[in-house]
């Protein structure tokens, strides 16, 4: 009964040695391939090949060893990227889809006009999206992002907003394209901005051209 199970082992043994050697030799004859192609889709032509080719530069090794940090810092480099997915295509593609970021402002920075995307970087104004909000000020754009998202959360629409002020004190105004301007409280923006629209939806109150909500719980109107 030894002598079998003994034999057993040794014939496992051999077989392992056996495979380990074939798996050997077929990794020394492999061959990485270079990355040879790089697909960026969801900027535009023009776009898409910029950051194809600054991805390109980085010289990238085979698809087995990229260093994925490289990639994502370069992407995150370019501004009208929002969401984006990298995928390895076998054996030397990588492919980017990417999201571009949404306009949602345009803003005046060292007295050149920029676009303020969603992603809370600046790009370049190609001047096909004049009718955004123009922001008056100098706010920090997470502070403006913090704006669009209490904005999106009540009953008013973005697209009927004209200017947006921001004042020293860390304070908005809102106007909108029909004139109106609503003074939004420093501390409760939401609330103020909640309380400013009740008042602007009344039919009561048609002939309105100032809201006035910077003070907690109290609605200030002048026409």
């Amino acid at each position: 009964m030894h002598q079998r199970k003994g034999k057993k082992i040794l014939i496992y043994f051999f077989l392992l040695i056996l495979v380990g050697s074939i798996n050997n030799i077929n990794l020394n004859n492999l061959e990485f391939k270079e990355i040879r192609n790089i697909n960026v889709t969801g900027l535009g032509d023009n776009a898409n090949s910029i950051l194809s080719q600054e991805i390109k530069d980085l010289n990238l090794d085979n698809i087995f060893f990229i260093n994925k940090n490289e990639i994502i810092n370069q992407i995150d480099t370019n501004s009208l990227v929002g969401k984006y997915v990298v995928f390895k295509k076998y054996p030397s593609t990588i492919d980017i889809k990417v999201h571009k970021t949404k306009f949602l402002a345009r803003i005046n920075e060292e007295g050149k006009i920029y676009l303020v995307g969603s992603n809370g970087k600046l790009s370049e104004n190609d001047f096909s999206n004049n009718q955004l909000p123009f922001i008056f000020g100098n706010p920090d754009i997470d502070e403006f992002l913090n704006l669009r998202k209490i904005i999106d959360q009540l009953d008013i629409s973005y697209d009927s907003i004209k200017n947006l002020y921001f004042f020293s004190s860390k304070r908005w105004d809102i106007e909108l394209r029909d004139n109106i301007i609503i003074k939004l409280s420093k501390n409760n923006i939401k609330d103020s901005l909640k309380l400013a629209l009740e008042f602007l939806h009344s039919n009561e109150f048609k002939d309105i051209k100032q809201i006035d909500a910077r003070i907690k719980n109290q609605i200030i109107l002048n026409d």
